[in-house]
């Protein structure tokens, strides 16, 4: 029985006072010892969010790593930076970071390798846009995004991964794929790990990350292959965010 995960994804947003409000709240009334839970903050905001979840039951968090372990890379954060503010998981390959920011399969594949080098767990991101589902595309697609990942990762390490199927079409835009639409796909993207490594296929953890909500997420939850959500805009709200933590 796989573990339910539930990571929130703040995105660009917080403030210090906000974060400090959010973070409280959440603390003060979580209580869900049933699934493992945490929390993905923009990188300014680590140093804060990690003072203000110490001893707290709730994982940390970053929103992208990059590639190159050190060096003339302006701008971008490593791996082993990530892990000196406590960070335990880092979002890779999220929809909003491949279609703005051009990240391709293979830059995903390389950002998922250094994390768990590192000793982070990668939540790593796949998806399709509605032209691809509506193609009936959405396994080839997804498929091959998947199948990258795994072929870059070294041996034995795909167990370490946390993966996590977004349809693009379904994020921030209140639409939701079935519960039957995303066990479907899940149970793909099981196979294709299992295809590469069939003991990582029993551990490895596939969340679903399209506008999860207190509404949906109990059903989501409830197929066999779902094992938990990376939550946006509910993430925000401490009442709706515990409402699906604590709730599996």
């Amino acid at each position: 029985m796989r573990r339910k995960l539930v990571a929130g994804n703040w995105k660009m947003n917080g403030s210090l006072a906000a974060n400090a409000a959010l973070l409280a709240d959440v603390k003060a009334d979580f209580a869900s010892e049933a699934c493992d839970v945490a929390v993905c903050v923009p990188a300014p905001y680590l140093a804060q969010c990690q003072a203000l979840l110490d001893g707290s039951p709730i994982a940390l968090g970053a929103q992208d790593v990059s590639k190159h372990e050190a060096g003339a890379y302006t701008g971008e954060v490593s791996a082993a930076m990530l892990l000196e503010f406590g960070c335990r998981y880092v979002i890779v390959g999220h929809s909003e970071r491949r279609a703005a920011f051009g990240e391709s399969d293979e830059l995903v594949a390389d950002k998922a390798a250094r994390a768990i080098e590192a000793g982070l767990v990668p939540i790593v991101c796949v998806g399709e846009t509605l032209a691809q589902r509506e193609a009936g595309q959405t396994d080839t697609v997804i498929g091959a995004q998947i199948d990258v990942v795994l072929h870059r990762l070294l041996s034995g390490t795909v167990d370490r991964i946390v993966v996590a199927y977004e349809p693009i079409w379904a994020i921030g835009t209140g639409k939701t794929a079935t519960p039957q639409m995303a066990q479907d796909v899940h149970a793909m993207l099981r196979k294709r790990i299992q295809a590469v490594d069939a003991q990582a296929a029993n551990v490895v953890r596939i969340l679903y990350g399209g506008s999860m909500k207190p509404d949906n997420a109990a059903e989501l939850m409830a197929m066999p292959d779902i094992d938990g959500g990376l939550v946006g805009g509910a993430a925000l709200k401490a009442k709706d965010f515990l409402a699906i933590a604590c709730d599996v």
